[in-house]
């Protein structure tokens, strides 16, 4: 089960400034929302005039969060902790979305899981099977719970956060990447399927950023030579923009300033 929606209350006695953008009034799923790009991306969505709906696993994370855009915004967002591998929860944040608004504009995928850095023979089972869990089977619990809501959009969008090891193996990094391949089978099989229809996919590789994931996987990096997640918002909210046609995919390259 997923967590109650919670939306903070003091949102009416702060109303929205009148800075309409492509976006405004349109509704967002964001997994992965309390930290990293999740964030980012949340924070961004919600500046933009979008309402979001955020998951994560921590309260507080997501508190955190929402504290941010009602400092950015004046609005509150809606809250839902859930641990994106529960399927059943899913399910049921599906069901809570089409009985409170309906439909579903945007969904952006941002939840994911580095696995164990070790030689595929050493991998525990249940760390590779947790991998596979959070970076494939939660995408396709996503997608099958919510392609009725998106259909019922003008323009859905659905972005997927992907990696380049998805399509180049790296020694170690076998769980993730494996997991990754999936997801964007996965992804292009569904944007296929949905051809005729207002729903458009997009698989988004942020490439190397100053993320907690990112010192896990390469701990003696130097982080201050990173991009901040931030750095992605833009290219982020044009592809989900309902009056564009964004492309399949998109490996995001912008290099830090000098």
């Amino acid at each position: 089960m997923t967590g109650n929606m919670t939306t903070g209350s003091d949102a009416a006695k702060h109303p929205r400034m009148s800075t309409d953008t492509p976006l405004t009034g349109r509704l967002a799923l964001v997994t992965g929302a309390s930290r990293g790009i999740g964030r980012a991306i949340a924070l961004s969505l919600a500046s933009a005039g979008v309402h979001v709906i955020a998951t994560a696993r921590t309260q507080g994370g997501l508190e955190a969060l929402d504290d941010e855009i009602f400092a950015a915004t004046g609005e509150r967002a809606t809250l839902v902790p859930l641990d994106i591998r529960n399927g059943d929860g899913i399910d049921q944040l599906g069901r809570q979305i089409f009985d409170r608004w309906g439909k579903l504009d945007i969904l952006v995928s941002a939840a994911g899981d580095l696995g164990a850095l070790m030689p595929v023979g050493h991998l525990e089972p249940r760390t590779f099977e947790r991998a596979v869990a959070v970076n494939l089977t939660s995408n396709f619990r996503l997608i099958r719970s919510m392609e009725p809501l998106l259909r019922r959009s003008d323009a859905g969008r659905a972005v997927f956060l992907t990696t380049g090891l998805a399509r180049t193996a790296l020694p170690f990094f076998s769980a993730y990447g494996a997991s990754k391949a999936g997801l964007e089978n996965l992804v292009q099989a569904w944007s296929d399927e949905l051809a005729h229809t207002p729903v458009r996919t997009v698989l988004l590789s942020p490439g190397p950023m100053r993320t907690r994931m990112r010192a896990q996987a390469f701990p003696g990096e130097d982080a201050e030579a990173l991009l901040p997640p931030e750095a992605i918002v833009p290219t982020l909210l044009e592809l989900v923009r309902p009056d564009q046609e964004p492309p399949k995919f998109v490996e995001f390259q912008e290099k830090p300033a000098d």
